[in-house]
């Protein structure tokens, strides 16, 4: 017992020795920790401290882009059309590290200075500036279960605060608030380094000056002189210069970023400003940011950029405006008539038929303007290619001539004008046909402007003759159709004109499947398919020139800025005509189409023959009338259409006109396309003479200086 005893305390005197050894162990490893921290703080401070500060003190060079002036747009005469007015401006450039509080801090201060709009601020932004201000509040919104459930999901949280943020918490934030929070919005709405605009409109000379003076406790503010566009013929082909954005689309962020743009450059949004974005948006002005522990302290131009180059329309702005105030003359002018409820627009195109150069694109819209409230007159230039309409006779050229390019007539075929009555079809019929049946030469069919020699040109492209009465129409209307789409596409009619802007429509195409064989017959006097004015004026324009279809433009030439003095800078890239197509016919049977279109309008019978009168036989021109049947919101109406080109013999202007709705069926008849296209025409030659006169008298001035 006793050994058992002392064997027992033995072991107790074991285990007592082993527990210091332990602690003492640990109070070693902790020793050696210790001393290696000792030394690797020594290290940093006494061999690496002049490194660390100059770490801190480190300066960078970054070098950011800011937004040049957009180049101008003039027109065919080299008279400015868009240009840029200078405007006073406030910006912000956010440092690399965020400080939320130092960037609140500026924000107030500036509005201290400034007045700011608070229209664009938005709920959200309301929101999370409350919760910004008011954080003690923002931390009780959450519970310390929700805390624990969401750790690690910030985002989770803070959308918890957010929806459970009173419509009465948010009235708590003052005017004053707000104004700090539009600012706040604009100065953490872009990058680091990359200025923003806070205020770039109705900047007032005070608020200029007093930034300037207090730029000094106004880190990341300064002042510049920002642009703003300046359409300087108000309406005038307002709806085809388009517009620029007031910063990037949201929709198109990547992609305009991608290409080195930033969030707060204007962009071309519709239209020419859109079409010719990369050259009118110049070279942007290069900035060296040199920053110090993330501040900028000092900002030094590297490239002082180059606005954007300048565009040299065709078109020429005074013929535009002379043809914009024909339009809305006769359209009042008529609508003052019975039976034209319905006419409420009107087009005309006018190019050049040998360049394809587009001289005037005019449309114009009568509709409700709810804001002054009362009918006005809205530019819809654009109209001219992107609404196509049925044009009746005025296509019945391009029949012809699709009869001798398919072979089934040549010139002075004779085709008898009748009554044609057609097994289960209504009776087809030429407007005179009251006069009886008369045997007509394709010359005559197309200055009579008959139908029933068009209808039976397009019996004979599908293999059938009308000999008879109450005939079967026995042909495959599909390939009729097929045939006349495609000789109608040589001359530009249902295909793209190739003009240098977006949105070009192509016309509606009839739906064949569905219509009876019959309708190929309607559509060779122009009234199943519909076609844009722009379409009927490339069309005449192929006519007139002798058979080729040129692209049709609007842009002339791409320059370089001009200089300080307001000269024109030298041309980068002039557009040079382009042929797209020449028509299968010959030049003898181009020349006899040609004859015909001017007997349309000299002829005592002509369709046109009042283009024969005093005032407009000088300009002698030639071109086709037309006159189709249509439906406008469930009601019968009337299209009217004119195409025609002058001189005859050396064409200066080809030029189409296109009256919607002209007047409902069973109304009183009118002739506006006509009243509009002599004006047009006369308007044309009349300002060339002017430009001839004044060219000879400044001759004169030089000779005798």
């Amino acid at each position: 017992m006793k050994r058992r005893g002392r064997g027992k305390l033995e072991k107790k005197k074991k285990k007592k020795t082993h527990v210091p050894l332990r602690m003492n162990m640990l109070f070693f490893v902790v020793f050696i920790m210790f001393s290696m921290l000792i030394l690797r703080l020594g290290y940093v401070q006494i061999v690496s401290g002049e490194d660390a500060k100059r770490e801190i003190d480190r300066t960078e060079d970054v070098t950011v882009k800011t937004s040049v002036p957009r180049g101008i747009i003039y027109d065919r005469n080299y008279k400015p059309v868009v240009e840029n007015e200078p405007q006073k401006a406030i910006t912000y450039t956010a440092p690399k590290q965020f400080d939320a509080k130092k960037t609140l801090e500026t924000a107030r201060t500036l509005a201290k200075i400034i007045h700011k709009d608070t229209d664009k601020i938005t709920h959200r932004d309301k929101v999370d500036f409350w919760l910004m201000l008011n954080p003690e509040e923002a931390k009780a919104k959450v519970t310390s279960k929700e805390i624990e459930t969401y750790k690690g999901k910030e985002k989770e949280l803070y959308k918890l605060q957010r929806d459970r943020v009173t419509d009465e918490e948010l009235a708590t934030l003052t005017n004053d608030d707000l104004e700090v929070l539009a600012i706040y919005r604009e100065f953490t709405g872009g990058y680091a380094l990359d200025p923003q605009f806070v205020k770039n409109k109705d900047v007032t000379l005070k608020e200029y000056a007093e930034v300037n003076e207090h730029l000094g406790i106004l880190p990341g503010v300064d002042t510049t002189t920002d642009w703003e566009r300046v359409y300087l013929y108000g309406d005038t082909l307002r709806s085809i210069l388009g517009n620029v954005t007031p910063g990037l689309p949201v929709e198109k962020l990547d992609y305009y970023e991608s290409r080195g743009y930033s969030r707060n450059d204007r962009v071309g949004k519709s239209y020419i400003e859109l079409q010719y974005e990369d050259v009118l948006r110049g070279q942007k002005e290069k900035v060296k940011n040199i920053t110090k522990s993330g501040e900028i302290i000092e900002s030094v131009p590297v490239h002082e950029g180059e606005r954007g180059k300048d565009l040299i329309l065709t078109i020429d702005m005074e013929l535009q405006q002379e043809i914009d105030k024909i339009l809305e003359e006769e359209i009042r002018k008529t609508k003052a008539k019975s039976g034209t409820r319905l006419l409420d627009r009107a087009f005309v195109t006018m190019m050049d038929p040998y360049t394809g150069e587009i001289l005037a694109l005019s449309g114009k819209q009568y509709t409700y303007d709810e804001e002054e409230g009362k009918y006005t007159f809205k530019d819809f230039a654009s109209g001219n290619f992107t609404t196509a309409y049925v044009p009746g006779s005025a296509v019945k050229g391009a029949t012809v001539l699709t009869g001798y390019m398919s072979g089934v007539i040549r010139p002075y075929s004779p085709l008898r004008d009748e009554v044609i009555y057609l097994k289960d079809t209504p009776p087809k019929k030429s407007w005179f046909s009251y006069k009886g049946p008369m045997t007509l030469s394709d010359y005559d069919a197309i200055v009579r402007s008959s139908n029933a020699y068009m209808f039976k040109v397009a019996m004979m492209m599908g293999g059938m003759t009308y000999t008879q009465p109450y005939q079967k129409l026995n042909i495959d209307k599909y390939q009729v159709f097929n045939d006349l789409r495609y000789y109608f596409s040589q001359f530009g009619l249902g295909v793209r004109t190739g003009l240098d802007l977006p949105g070009e429509q192509i016309g509606f195409k009839g739906n064949v499947d569905t219509s009876p064989a019959g309708t190929t017959l309607d559509f060779a006097i122009g009234q199943f398919d519909s076609f844009t004015p722009l379409q009927l004026a490339q069309y005449v324009s192929t006519i007139a020139n002798g058979g080729y279809r040129m692209q049709a433009h609007i842009v002339k030439e791409i320059r370089d800025p001009g200089d300080a003095k307001g000269n024109i800078g030298p041309v980068v890239q002039e557009m040079k005509p382009k042929v797209l197509n020449r028509i299968d016919a010959s030049d003898n049977e181009i020349q006899h189409v040609q004859n015909a279109f001017y007997g349309v309008f000299h002829r005592s019978y002509g369709t046109g023959v009042v283009f024969n009168g005093p005032d407009y036989r000088s300009f002698n021109a030639a071109g086709k009338t037309g006159t189709a049947e249509t439906v406008d919101q469930g009601t019968g109406v009337w299209n009217l259409s004119l195409v025609g080109y002058a001189p005859f013999d050396k064409p200066q202007v080809a030029m189409s006109v296109v009256v919607p709705s002209a007047y409902v069926k069973g109304g009183a008849e009118n002739n506006v396309n006509m009243e509009i296209g002599t004006r047009v025409m006369k308007a044309y030659f009349d300002l060339q003479e002017k430009r001839a006169k004044q060219g000879n008298s400044k001759e004169e001035e030089d000779v005798q200086e």
